[in-house]
Order: structure tokens, then sequence, then C-alpha cells
């Protein structure tokens, strides 16, 4: 694993300054934007497959419900979007201060001292 695997991404610790704050700002918004236009591909398309199922099952017979496959497996992948757009928030210094403190117990290390915030 390289040390920039390690590293982690902007948007995972809370901005301190006000450039860094708008910069994440202006990310958080593009994610939001993005969502809205992944949900709308979901709203479109999902429609469009139940639509195409329900002609096919009314001229055919035949009643087995396979877009559903499609709409659960897209679903899964649009509320972990939902969810790292709306709900993750950002990895605050006493997080990682907390981090680090329980590192330094498991190891046998003291306390280190406070990071600068």
């Amino acid at each position: 694993m390289t040390e920039t695997a390690l590293e982690p991404d902007v948007d995972d610790i809370v901005a301190t300054t006000p450039e860094q704050r708008r910069e994440q700002a202006l990310r958080r918004l593009k994610k939001r934007r993005d969502f809205r236009a992944h949900l709308t591909s979901y709203v479109v398309v999902n429609t469009a497959l139940w639509g195409i199922w329900a002609v096919i099952g009314a001229t055919s017979g035949s009643w087995f419900p396979w877009p559903v496959f499609v709409s659960l497996a897209w679903g899964i992948g649009l509320a972990m979007n939902a969810w790292e757009v709306y709900l993750r928030r950002p990895i605050s210094e006493e997080e990682i201060q907390r981090e680090i403190d329980r590192l330094d117990a498991g190891s046998g290390s003291g306390p280190t001292s406070r990071l600068p915030q």
C-alpha cells in the first residue's frame, strides 16, 4: 500500500481556514449536484424499464418482474451515494487526537501533546 493510499480525502477532514472552507463548500455543492443527476438518471431509467416490463407483461402474459434486479442493485448504489453526500461528516481534529491517544495507549507510549487547532 502506498503512502498516498493512506492519506485522507480532502473532504474527510474539517477545513480550518476560510480558503479551505470555501473549497470544501464548493466540493460539497458539486457532490450534491452530482447526486441529483444520479437520482434523476435512476428515476428516468427505472421508469422506462418498469414501463417496458408492463407492456411486455400485458402483451405476452409473462409477469416476472425482471426490472426489480436493476432497481435494487442501482438503488443500493444510490443509497451509498446519498450517505456519502448528505450524512457522512468530516473527521474533526478532536477525533484525530482521540485516535492518536488510543494508538499511543495501545503501544505503551504516553499521550501525545494536543495538535494545534
